[in-house]
């Protein structure tokens, strides 16, 4: 992470979710979601980013672009964090075929993240650069 300081928290109640983390899964959820939001401020298209809950987990969605999928990130049960994505967009198995050797997976919806383990970033950041821009990408093959 650049260092800088995380934004404002895009609701009270998202603000109460992350507050409610333990300690060590919040640092490294709040790291995720800087991730986040530092990718989409540096990727063209995007547009602003809102932060909002569903189904009760930060999530992450491009309002006013639409040019993406929403990113959802939550704590795991028994330590860790994971960053969810819609299964049917085909985003977690393109993730997996470029990254299955950096990044461990569930399904089509998740890259897991250990427990005090750290982040590949780049990796990472690429995978939700491709998930902000996925529904661009779609409108160029389209016109292709």
């Amino acid at each position: 992470m650049t260092g800088k300081r995380a934004p404002a928290f895009g609701s009270p109640g998202v603000a109460e979710v992350f507050a409610r983390y333990p300690a060590p899964q919040r640092r490294q959820l709040m790291a995720l979601r800087a991730l986040i939001m530092e990718t989409a401020a540096a990727t063209e298209g995007v547009g602003r980013i809102e932060e909002t809950l569903k189904w009760g987990q930060p999530s992450y969605l491009t309002p006013e672009t639409r040019s993406g999928s929403t990113v959802r990130i939550d704590a795991l049960k028994g330590g860790g964090a994971a960053m969810f994505f819609h299964c049917q967009s085909g985003l977690v198995p393109a993730f997996r075929e470029l990254y299955g050797d950096a990044l461990r997976f569930e399904g089509k919806r998740a890259i897991l993240f250990d427990a005090g383990a750290a982040v590949p970033h780049e990796a990472v950041r690429h995978c939700v650069a491709l998930a902000l821009t996925h529904h661009l990408s779609k409108s160029k093959r389209r016109a292709g």
